[in-house]
């Protein structure tokens, strides 16, 4: 069980993704302080050099020292937002060390090795008949039988009507809720799979489940210890 850090591994004296994004800002703000300086050696240049019958007009250099004023505050917005970044993605990769080893709770596939696979079925509250529907990793509906309407977890064993077991792989479960004959509506249902590692990624971070089950840290319905 592992946790992949947002960059990889780095050897040891390396700086963080913290201590970089400090670096880069005060980086920034010395070349923005050259810049500025670079600036007013121009303005004042311009000011020597001006046609003494057509002088600029002085809200013209108010408006340049505006603008300029108002770009050297925008980088450093920016510069405090890139490091504001950094430090909560390395918080939020660390927080959810603990998660590793857990049981997750999530809307999606379950691999199936040969053990049963807990389901949490969503059954409509109007339905007086429900079933089961079990899909492989093409979509392929595999097995449909009936279960209780209370919503109750259950647990597939991953055998077919004859008893003969199937094929290891992703499995996918959906939930047909009926009312006197006629169908209600169709839920996925819920699986509880093992965390096994967490990536940091552009949409957030990245759980990786048993049979390489990807899904993200906010999809996640609850947690809770193997059992």
């Amino acid at each position: 069980m592992t946790i992949s850090p947002v960059a990889t591994s780095q050897p040891s004296g390396a700086p963080t993704a913290a201590q970089s994004a400090q670096t880069q800002s005060a980086q920034g703000a010395s070349a923005l302080s050259s810049d500025f300086e670079t600036f007013l050696h121009m303005l004042s240049v311009q000011m020597r050099n001006q046609d003494p019958l057509n002088p600029t007009d002085s809200s013209e250099y108010a408006v340049q020292l505006a603008t300029f004023s108002s770009v050297e505050q925008q980088v450093f917005t920016n510069d405090l937002l890139t490091l504001m970044s950094s430090q909560m993605g390395a918080m939020g990769m660390s927080s959810l060390a603990s998660w590793i080893g857990m049981e997750a709770r999530i809307t999606g596939p379950a691999s199936f090795t040969g053990n049963p696979v807990e389901v949490v079925p969503y059954v409509e509250s109007l339905a007086d008949e429900a079933h089961l529907i079990v899909r492989d990793a093409d979509g392929a509906e595999v097995q449909r039988y009936a279960i209780d309407t209370t919503g109750d977890p259950l647990h597939w064993k991953g055998v077919d009507d004859t008893g003969k077991p199937f094929d290891p792989g992703l499995y996918r479960f959906e939930v047909e809720s009926r009312s006197n004959g006629k169908v209600l509506q169709t839920h996925p249902a819920d699986v509880y799979t093992r965390i096994s590692e967490a990536r940091g990624g552009l949409y957030g971070t990245t759980l990786i489940a048993s049979g390489g089950v990807e899904f993200l840290s906010s999809d996640v319905i609850s947690l809770r210890e193997p059992r």
